[in-house]
């Protein structure tokens, strides 16, 4: 059996906005099914919002997100969580960063760090804080 680990986004009205701008980074397509699409508006105002979307990219980058109802609580929260992306090659690493880094807030500069060659931490446009690297054996 094989079994993938995802992060799945939560958002309040911008996973759209959020995903597409992720899928471009990626060099990607988002896809996007809204509440519309599977008949489950609770609220008409949130027809076209994001039930289920992911962004698949070939090359292993990978992420879900969706519109939290607003019948439902939500709460962004503090540090939370982290996106955690693990690159193969300084390239691919530094690809990823600079279509994410317009509008962040840079928390760590790309750079070396005694585990890995390439490292860097940043809170996106959307508030999510990516956590990027060069994976090396331990």
């Amino acid at each position: 059996m094989t079994v993938q680990t995802v992060v799945h986004l939560n958002f309040r009205g911008d996973a759209r906005e959020a995903l597409e701008f992720y899928a471009g980074v990626a060099g990607s397509e988002a896809t996007i099914v809204t509440y519309e699409d599977l008949g489950a508006v609770g609220d008409p105002a949130e027809a076209k919002q994001v039930m289920w979307g992911q962004i698949a990219a070939p090359g292993g980058f990978h992420v879900m997100a969706f519109d939290v109802p607003a019948a439902r609580a939500f709460d962004r929260g503090t540090e939370s969580f982290f996106v955690s992306v693990r690159g193969q090659t300084p390239e691919e690493v530094t690809a990823l960063w600079e279509g994410l880094v317009p509008g962040a807030e840079v928390r760590q500069p790309l750079g070396p760090a005694p585990w890995s060659p390439l490292y860097g931490m940043l809170t996106d446009r959307f508030g999510v804080t990516w956590v990027m690297d060069v994976a090396t054996p331990y």
